[in-house]
Protein backbone atom coordinates (compact mmCIF):
# COMPACT_ATOMS: atom_id res chain seq x y z
CA UNK A 1 0.00 0.00 0.00
CA UNK A 2 2.61 2.24 1.08
CA UNK A 3 4.60 1.72 -2.55
CA UNK A 4 0.64 2.34 -4.26
CA UNK A 5 0.49 5.71 -2.52
CA UNK A 6 3.79 6.98 -3.25
CA UNK A 7 3.88 6.29 -6.92
CA UNK A 8 -0.14 7.62 -7.02
CA UNK A 9 1.27 11.00 -5.05
CA UNK A 10 4.60 10.67 -7.75
CA UNK A 11 1.92 10.74 -10.88
CA UNK A 12 0.26 13.65 -9.55
CA UNK A 13 3.51 15.50 -8.86
CA UNK A 14 4.88 14.72 -12.34
CA UNK A 15 1.02 15.62 -14.00
CA UNK A 16 1.20 19.35 -12.53
CA UNK A 17 4.43 20.00 -12.82
CA UNK A 18 5.43 18.76 -16.57
CA UNK A 19 3.50 22.11 -17.84
CA UNK A 20 5.05 24.53 -14.94
CA UNK A 21 7.97 25.80 -15.26
CA UNK A 22 9.01 24.24 -12.18
CA UNK A 23 10.82 21.04 -12.99
CA UNK A 24 8.93 17.80 -12.99
CA UNK A 25 12.15 15.59 -12.86
CA UNK A 26 13.68 17.62 -9.81
CA UNK A 27 10.15 17.21 -8.32
CA UNK A 28 9.86 13.61 -8.83
CA UNK A 29 13.47 13.16 -7.86
CA UNK A 30 12.53 15.30 -4.68
CA UNK A 31 9.57 13.45 -3.68
CA UNK A 32 11.22 10.46 -4.47
CA UNK A 33 13.17 10.48 -1.95
CA UNK A 34 11.00 11.65 0.68
CA UNK A 35 8.88 9.54 -0.10
CA UNK A 36 11.32 6.43 0.30
CA UNK A 37 11.37 5.85 -3.69
CA UNK A 38 14.19 5.03 -5.44
CA UNK A 39 13.62 7.19 -8.54
CA UNK A 40 15.34 6.10 -11.87
CA UNK A 41 15.61 7.60 -14.80
CA UNK A 42 13.39 4.40 -16.53
CA UNK A 43 10.31 5.68 -13.91
CA UNK A 44 11.15 9.44 -14.66
CA UNK A 45 10.61 8.99 -18.25
CA UNK A 46 7.85 6.23 -17.81
CA UNK A 47 6.25 9.27 -16.62
CA UNK A 48 6.88 11.86 -19.19
CA UNK A 49 5.49 9.53 -21.57
CA UNK A 50 2.12 9.68 -19.52
CA UNK A 51 2.27 13.50 -19.86
CA UNK A 52 3.50 12.94 -23.35
CA UNK A 53 0.37 11.55 -24.04
CA UNK A 54 -1.32 14.90 -22.54
CA UNK A 55 0.23 16.61 -25.32
CA UNK A 56 -1.15 14.29 -27.88
CA UNK A 57 -4.80 14.55 -26.66
CA UNK A 58 -4.78 18.12 -26.19
CA UNK A 59 -2.82 19.31 -29.52
CA UNK A 60 -4.07 16.22 -31.56
CA UNK A 61 -5.05 18.99 -34.01
CA UNK A 62 -1.35 20.17 -34.66
CA UNK A 63 0.33 16.82 -34.45
CA UNK A 64 -2.11 15.57 -36.60
CA UNK A 65 -1.28 18.54 -39.33
CA UNK A 66 2.65 17.55 -38.60
CA UNK A 67 2.12 14.29 -39.70
CA UNK A 68 -0.32 14.98 -42.79
CA UNK A 69 2.39 17.82 -43.83
CA UNK A 70 6.03 16.91 -42.90
CA UNK A 71 7.41 19.08 -44.15
CA UNK A 72 5.43 22.40 -42.93
CA UNK A 73 6.83 24.78 -41.09
CA UNK A 74 5.83 24.03 -37.88
CA UNK A 75 7.21 20.56 -38.39
CA UNK A 76 10.63 21.60 -39.63
CA UNK A 77 10.83 24.13 -36.00
CA UNK A 78 10.19 21.17 -34.29
CA UNK A 79 12.92 19.45 -36.30
CA UNK A 80 15.60 22.60 -35.78
CA UNK A 81 14.73 22.56 -32.19
CA UNK A 82 14.80 18.90 -32.01
CA UNK A 83 18.33 18.42 -33.26
CA UNK A 84 21.19 20.30 -30.51
CA UNK A 85 18.84 18.42 -27.89
CA UNK A 86 19.58 15.01 -28.72
CA UNK A 87 23.51 16.50 -29.16
CA UNK A 88 23.76 17.65 -26.18
CA UNK A 89 21.89 14.75 -24.14
CA UNK A 90 23.82 12.60 -26.08
CA UNK A 91 27.10 14.03 -25.10
CA UNK A 92 25.84 14.86 -21.33
CA UNK A 93 24.21 11.40 -20.68
CA UNK A 94 27.10 9.65 -18.25
CA UNK A 95 26.47 13.22 -16.20
CA UNK A 96 22.60 12.97 -16.41
CA UNK A 97 22.09 9.66 -14.81
CA UNK A 98 24.19 10.43 -11.97
CA UNK A 99 22.19 13.76 -11.59
CA UNK A 100 19.27 11.51 -10.66
CA UNK A 101 20.98 10.92 -7.09
CA UNK A 102 19.68 14.09 -6.29
CA UNK A 103 23.02 16.09 -5.38
CA UNK A 104 22.27 19.05 -8.10
CA UNK A 105 18.37 19.72 -7.08
CA UNK A 106 19.47 22.61 -5.21
CA UNK A 107 21.79 24.50 -7.58
CA UNK A 108 19.80 23.42 -10.51
CA UNK A 109 15.97 24.86 -9.12
CA UNK A 110 18.03 28.24 -8.69
CA UNK A 111 19.43 28.42 -12.05
CA UNK A 112 15.46 27.54 -12.86
CA UNK A 113 14.36 30.38 -10.81
CA UNK A 114 17.19 33.28 -11.58
CA UNK A 115 16.36 32.65 -15.99
CA UNK A 116 13.01 32.74 -15.37
CA UNK A 117 13.18 35.71 -13.55
CA UNK A 118 15.20 37.30 -16.15
CA UNK A 119 13.25 36.66 -19.16
CA UNK A 120 10.18 37.62 -17.79
CA UNK A 121 12.06 40.85 -17.32
CA UNK A 122 13.80 41.04 -20.71
CA UNK A 123 10.24 39.81 -21.77
CA UNK A 124 8.57 42.98 -20.61
CA UNK A 125 10.42 45.52 -22.08
CA UNK A 126 11.22 43.78 -26.05
CA UNK A 127 9.15 43.70 -28.91
CA UNK A 128 6.85 40.12 -29.70
CA UNK A 129 8.08 38.11 -32.93
CA UNK A 130 6.83 35.38 -34.87
CA UNK A 131 8.57 32.20 -33.80
CA UNK A 132 11.25 31.65 -36.25
CA UNK A 133 13.80 28.99 -36.94
CA UNK A 134 16.55 30.78 -34.95
CA UNK A 135 14.57 31.08 -32.07
CA UNK A 136 13.49 27.51 -32.13
CA UNK A 137 17.39 26.09 -32.45
CA UNK A 138 17.95 28.50 -29.56
CA UNK A 139 15.08 26.70 -27.40
CA UNK A 140 16.29 23.49 -28.50
CA UNK A 141 19.77 24.13 -26.76
CA UNK A 142 18.16 25.31 -24.37
CA UNK A 143 15.75 22.13 -24.16
CA UNK A 144 19.68 19.98 -24.30
CA UNK A 145 20.96 21.35 -21.54
CA UNK A 146 17.41 21.02 -19.37
CA UNK A 147 17.58 17.47 -19.24
CA UNK A 148 18.60 17.41 -15.95
CA UNK A 149 16.25 16.91 -12.53
CA UNK A 150 15.88 20.75 -11.40
CA UNK A 151 16.20 22.48 -14.36
CA UNK A 152 12.81 23.38 -15.92
CA UNK A 153 12.27 21.92 -19.44
CA UNK A 154 9.46 24.15 -20.08
CA UNK A 155 11.06 26.93 -17.92
CA UNK A 156 14.22 27.00 -20.03
CA UNK A 157 12.73 26.76 -23.47
CA UNK A 158 10.19 29.62 -23.07
CA UNK A 159 12.44 31.65 -21.40
CA UNK A 160 14.80 31.03 -24.49
CA UNK A 161 11.96 31.74 -26.75
CA UNK A 162 11.37 34.94 -24.79
CA UNK A 163 14.71 35.97 -24.65
CA UNK A 164 15.04 35.70 -28.41
CA UNK A 165 12.20 38.08 -28.69
CA UNK A 166 9.09 35.22 -29.47
CA UNK A 167 5.61 35.97 -28.36
CA UNK A 168 4.87 34.35 -24.96
CA UNK A 169 1.76 32.25 -25.57
CA UNK A 170 3.34 31.21 -28.96
CA UNK A 171 6.41 30.36 -27.46
CA UNK A 172 4.66 28.36 -24.01
CA UNK A 173 2.63 26.02 -26.94
CA UNK A 174 5.62 25.13 -29.07
CA UNK A 175 7.48 24.22 -25.74
CA UNK A 176 5.26 21.90 -25.13
CA UNK A 177 5.19 20.34 -28.79
CA UNK A 178 9.03 20.09 -28.40
CA UNK A 179 8.92 17.73 -25.91
CA UNK A 180 7.14 14.86 -28.12
CA UNK A 181 9.85 13.92 -29.77
CA UNK A 182 12.51 14.01 -27.14
CA UNK A 183 10.28 11.82 -24.39
CA UNK A 184 10.04 9.76 -27.67
CA UNK A 185 13.42 9.25 -28.07
CA UNK A 186 14.25 8.96 -24.21
CA UNK A 187 11.74 5.87 -24.11
CA UNK A 188 13.45 3.86 -26.99
CA UNK A 189 17.02 4.57 -26.26
CA UNK A 190 16.16 3.36 -22.19
CA UNK A 191 13.61 0.02 -23.82
CA UNK A 192 17.34 -0.70 -26.07
CA UNK A 193 18.91 -0.68 -22.87
CA UNK A 194 17.10 -2.66 -20.90
CA UNK A 195 16.65 -4.88 -23.74
CA UNK A 196 20.06 -5.29 -23.91
CA UNK A 197 21.23 -5.92 -20.29
CA UNK A 198 23.02 -2.55 -19.84
CA UNK A 199 20.12 -1.37 -17.28
CA UNK A 200 18.35 -3.36 -14.55
CA UNK A 201 14.29 -2.22 -13.39
CA UNK A 202 12.48 -3.54 -10.91
CA UNK A 203 8.85 -1.47 -11.00
CA UNK A 204 6.02 -2.37 -9.23
CA UNK A 205 3.55 -2.77 -12.09
CA UNK A 206 0.22 -2.07 -10.95
CA UNK A 207 1.23 1.15 -8.66
CA UNK A 208 3.41 2.16 -11.80
CA UNK A 209 0.24 1.91 -13.95
CA UNK A 210 -2.18 3.81 -11.41
CA UNK A 211 0.94 6.73 -11.27
CA UNK A 212 0.92 6.10 -15.46
CA UNK A 213 -3.23 6.95 -15.67
CA UNK A 214 -2.80 9.56 -12.95
CA UNK A 215 -0.16 11.73 -14.71
CA UNK A 216 -1.77 11.47 -17.82
CA UNK A 217 -5.32 12.56 -16.62
CA UNK A 218 -3.28 15.62 -14.35
CA UNK A 219 -1.08 16.58 -17.04
CA UNK A 220 -4.24 17.31 -19.57
CA UNK A 221 -5.33 19.66 -16.98
CA UNK A 222 -2.25 20.99 -16.22
CA UNK A 223 -1.35 21.98 -20.29
CA UNK A 224 -4.53 24.13 -20.06
CA UNK A 225 -3.52 25.44 -16.77
CA UNK A 226 -0.35 26.72 -18.16
CA UNK A 227 -1.34 28.23 -21.38
CA UNK A 228 -3.86 30.05 -19.53
CA UNK A 229 -1.58 31.13 -16.71
CA UNK A 230 1.13 31.84 -19.68
CA UNK A 231 -1.34 34.45 -20.91
CA UNK A 232 -1.72 36.11 -18.09
CA UNK A 233 0.30 35.47 -15.21
CA UNK A 234 4.02 36.70 -14.67
CA UNK A 235 6.83 34.04 -14.53
CA UNK A 236 8.53 35.57 -11.59
CA UNK A 237 6.15 33.90 -8.96
CA UNK A 238 7.41 30.51 -10.42
CA UNK A 239 10.78 31.99 -9.83
CA UNK A 240 10.03 32.25 -6.11
CA UNK A 241 8.69 29.24 -5.89
CA UNK A 242 11.96 27.55 -7.18
CA UNK A 243 13.80 29.35 -5.03
CA UNK A 244 11.96 28.22 -2.10
CA UNK A 245 12.05 24.93 -3.31
CA UNK A 246 15.69 25.23 -3.77
CA UNK A 247 16.25 25.92 -0.02
CA UNK A 248 14.12 22.99 1.06
CA UNK A 249 15.98 20.75 -1.41
CA UNK A 250 19.24 22.11 0.04
CA UNK A 251 17.94 21.45 3.63
CA UNK A 252 16.06 17.95 3.09
CA UNK A 253 18.42 15.86 0.95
Amino acid sequence: MQIFLALFFLGIVQGLTEFLPVSSSGHLVLFGKLLGIEESLFVSILLHVATLLSILVVFYKDVWQMIRHPFSKQTMLLAVATLPTCVIALVLMPLIKQSFAGGFLPICFLLSAILLFVAEKVSQKSAKGQLNFKTAFIMGVAQGFAVFPGISRSGTTISAGLLSGAEKEQTAKFSFLMSLPIVFLSLVMEIFEIATGGVTVQVEVVPMIVSFVTAFLVGIFSIKLMINLTAKSSLKWFSLYLVCIAVISAILL
